[in-house]
């Protein structure tokens, strides 16, 4: 891989959402958009659904958490990937407590288990033009529709995510539609498309299209979104169980606004980067 070749990777995930992840901290790393998906590609590349560059924090946090999404785009937030992040560097640094920075700000997180980390979100950003949307608009009531869906929530947990409810999720076409309402002419940077059924006001099911990755095992921030637009609904409290496709995370609301986050980080292999193509 022209520059690339060599350098040591660790493929991560977060519940199932996966992660090769990359060490820029001694030198400095250009990865274009043809090798971001040539490494993210499952059938020619190593495989995932993120690659994560660290970065030194000139802002003097534990480190800067560059993402690129499988297709090459930037992404502004990744909570499992924050997880794998906090995971890697407690292990380097024998702290419980971390700080990692993105281009979205600071994600405080903290080991609280044996493979387990809780990492503060923030705050949703609830208002149109923060999420943002293409026009001032109902944040709680989109008036977006497709096939059996309709009427989702929007926020933003560092991206943009719209989550809609539905009673049941089984033989739900998300290859067919995700892509479609991910670039909705309501999403100026397009979105990330949950899909949600509320199980029990503590216990949310969960399926997510990830804008620029498409149907992943898990999403994070998707999940701090989902439980944040079902207590704005009035269909779920402030801390739920969120089940995703590849494992579960528990997503609080805290009364001070910040959004907690907590599951599993886990590192799966290790390698160096092949020749690109």
């Amino acid at each position: 891989m022209d520059g690339l070749n060599g350098l040591p990777f660790l493929k991560m995930h977060g519940a199932g959402n996966d992660f090769v992840v990359l060490d820029g901290r001694a030198r400095a790393l250009a990865i274009s958009g043809s090798q971001a998906k040539w490494i993210a590609d499952r059938r020619l590349g190593i495989g995932c659904d993120q690659i994560i560059m660290l970065e030194v924090d000139a802002a003097g946090g534990d480190a800067f958490m560059r993402i690129l999404n499988a297709d090459g785009s930037e992404s502004g937030a990744c909570g499992n990937a924050t997880r794998c992040v906090a995971a890697l560097l407690a292990g380097e640094t024998g702290q419980r407590r971390i700080t990692i920075r993105t281009i979205s700000g600071l994600l405080p997180s903290e080991i609280v288990g044996p493979g387990l980390v809780e990492v503060d979100m923030g705050e949703p950003r609830l208002q149109w033009d923060e999420i943002p949307l293409a026009g001032p608009a109902d944040t709680l009531h989109l008036k977006i529709a497709m096939g059996p869906v309709e009427d989702p929530a929007a926020c933003s947990m560092g991206n943009p995510h719209a989550t809609f409810f539905l009673r049941d999720l089984a033989g739900l076409q998300i290859e067919t539609i995700g892509p479609v309402l991910e670039r909705n002419k309501n999403f100026p940077e397009r979105a990330n498309i949950g899909f949600a059924s509320i199980e029990a006001p503590d216990r949310i099911r969960l399926r997510v299209w990830e804008r620029g990755s498409g149907l992943t095992l898990a999403c994070g921030s998707g999940a701090c979104a989902a439980l944040v637009n079902a207590h704005r609904r009035g269909l779920a409290g402030r801390q739920a169980n969120v089940l995703l496709d590849g494992g579960e995370l528990v997503i609080t609301w805290r009364e001070d606004n910040h959004v907690l986050m907590k599951g599993p980080a886990v590192t799966a292999f290790s390698g160096l980067l092949p020749e690109f193509g």
